[in-house]
């Protein structure tokens, strides 16, 4: 494609103008909730972002890009040229604006929010999912989302007073992967975990004190793992609702594993028992 910094006449926008100072805003979940729209920064996000629309899951309204990155991502820009995604030449300054890392990538989108209803998201048939309660840190949420991916979950549910998946550290720490699970955000937990339920899940809850190791239960059956607060894990009676409680065994010294490194170890510890020839 032509460069959006060749057109004729075409001054990249800076970052007063009024559609960059309108994305800029985005950086606040006040602002994405009203508006539906988050910004996906990076040529990983922004790839994702493009192929989830492509493939009619989501709609991508813009992307902003620097003179520097449209060199580095010629394809990218193509493919937004070809789904008819507006290309929109930006300074490195307004790119900065957009940005929450200290070296912005210079590739942003400007996409519709993600998140879809708990019963379209939890469904009969689904054999993995994961669900997090009032996980604080937006890394984290990130990064659980990404091990859920890699791992073939069906769906990632932020419950509680979990982080917006849509903040920007959150979808930097997904790498992508916010784009491929279902997600699903529901205040009402007993209502996720209902949801699961009715799905036809066991749920299993990750706790550090529980008296069921993980290496000692059968991880064959379709499954939801739910994770808590990363100081505080899960309310009991969170915990008594689920229908096991289960803790990884620590051989060494350490006194814990943080949430996102506990996700990945049951997660995934699930989705190996379910693809082996008797699972």
């Amino acid at each position: 494609m032509t460069s959006p910094f060749s057109r004729p006449g075409a001054a990249p926008f800076t970052e007063r103008t009024p559609r960059v100072v309108a994305a800029r805003k985005l950086t606040r979940r006040a602002e994405r909730d009203k508006t539906g729209r988050f910004l996906a920064e990076g040529a990983n996000a922004v790839e994702a972002a493009l192929a989830h629309a492509w493939d009619g899951g989501g709609t991508v309204h813009e992307l902003f890009v620097t003179e520097r990155a449209a060199a580095q991502h010629e394809n990218l820009l193509a493919v937004a040229e070809e789904a008819g995604v507006p290309v929109s030449p930006i300074t490195d300054r307004a790119a900065g604006g957009l940005s929450e890392t200290v070296t912005p990538q210079g590739i942003v989108a400007v996409c519709a929010l993600i998140d879809r209803p708990l019963e379209t998201v939890v469904a009969a048939g689904a054999r993995l999912v994961v669900v997090l309660v009032d996980v604080a840190d937006p890394g984290n949420a990130g990064t659980v989302i990404r091990v859920a991916d890699a791992a073939g979950a069906d769906a990632v549910v932020l419950a509680g007073d979990s982080v917006d998946p849509h903040n920007g550290k959150c979808v930097r720490a997904a790498a992508g992967s916010l784009f491929h699970p279902a997600i699903a955000r529901v205040r009402d937990v007993p209502a996720a975990l209902g949801a699961c339920a009715s799905a036809g899940l066991r749920t299993l809850a990750a706790h550090g004190y529980a008296e069921t190791e993980l290496d000692r239960i059968d991880l064959t059956p379709p499954t939801a793992w739910v994770f808590g607060n990363e100081a505080h894990g899960l309310p009991a009676e969170i915990l008594g609702a689920t229908d096991l409680a289960v803790r990884i065994p620590l051989y060494g010294r350490a006194e814990s594993l943080n949430l996102a490194t506990a996700a990945a170890v049951c997660v995934y510890a699930t989705a190996m028992a379910a693809r082996q020839p008797n699972g």
